[in-house]
């Protein structure tokens, strides 16, 4: 990797949190919207409590990054990053029900349900949901409404039944919440449950960017590498990892009897997994040459991280 210092991502990421904060915060506003009846406090101030004031904003930044290899207009890669962050945050605040996860905290705070009720919680994540496709759908975001298409298609395929939900169900499964002896591919339900948000982030770029099928398959490659080693760093955070830095208890997976790819790997195996992956990263954007120096610097970042 060339071109980026730690200091210098670092002051790119929290600019992109910075600017998606701010985007959100505009986009749940209390203003009503053409079509709209109401927007009725307790949704709203639900629907904000689990989105803004907290997260790294790794989505929309690779969003915003990807897409600024093919010179795309900041503004616009900000709105498709705030519809996947609103995928992103519903997800969180739906994982944390008791009949999901039954989490306590989350990024040091109560839970959505914790701090309301579970109808409040189920409701802002189903208000998050829609305004996603509300957002990604905008014709601000690209002059050409085929753009917009695929990446609403692209969006609802990577947060839906083939994608993020799916992959839920398959965690589920494999805890044996439904009963049997499901075989357990953890491989398969990163891939669906953390990595196609990850990966959408990626090849929203492309999309936007009107990529080659080359420079599109790049990304998609890249993103896959990226998805994974976030899954792997999450779970090695929950074995090695600090309650107060993760904002949420340790050991979580271990006391749901998940099996991980830690508990396939091992702790070794799980970090030479993640250095294969940088690696596959890394080679996947290198067509870009120097204009793919932040991706790679995220890459990293991701394996890294401490929370």
């Amino acid at each position: 990797m060339t071109g980026t210092s730690p200091s210098d991502f670092a002051k790119r990421l929290d600019k992109t949190a910075d600017d998606t904060e701010a985007l959100l915060g505009r986009l749940l506003s209390d203003d009503i919207l053409h079509d709209e009846i109401a927007r009725p406090k307790r949704l709203m101030d639900a629907m904000r409590y689990s989105s803004l004031n907290g997260g790294k904003r790794l989505r929309p930044f690779l969003v915003v990054e990807s897409a600024a290899v093919f010179g795309v207009p900041r503004e616009a890669a900000l709105l498709v990053g705030a519809a996947l962050e609103c995928i992103h945050c519903y997800s969180l605040i739906h994982d944390d029900l008791p009949a999901m996860d039954n989490s306590d905290l989350r990024r040091g705070r109560p839970t959505l349900h914790k701090k309301t009720d579970d109808a409040t919680a189920i409701l802002a994540g189903d208000g998050l949901l829609t305004l996603a496709f509300d957002i990604v759908t905008r014709d601000e975001i690209h002059r050409d409404a085929n753009v917009r298409l695929l990446l609403t298609r692209a969006l609802a395929r990577c947060a839906g039944i083939g994608g993020m939900v799916g992959g839920q169900i398959l965690d589920l499964a494999g805890e044996g919440r439904f009963g049997g002896n499901e075989p357990i591919d953890v491989a398969r339900i990163q891939q669906m449950k953390t990595g196609a948000l990850l990966r959408y982030g990626c090849i929203a770029g492309a999309i936007l960017g009107e990529a080659s099928q080359k420079e599109y398959q790049a990304l998609d490659d890249y993103g896959r590498a990226l998805g994974e080693a976030f899954q792997i760093a999450d779970d090695l955070l929950d074995v090695e990892g600090d309650a107060a830095a993760l904002g949420k208890p340790a050991g979580a997976d271990a006391a749901l009897g998940k099996t991980t790819f830690v508990t396939q790997l091992g702790i070794e195996g799980a970090k030479q997994r993640v250095r294969d992956l940088l690696a596959r990263a890394d080679s996947a954007v290198s067509i870009f040459g120097d204009r793919a120096a932040v991706l790679q610097a995220a890459a990293r970042f991701v394996a890294e991280r401490k929370n």
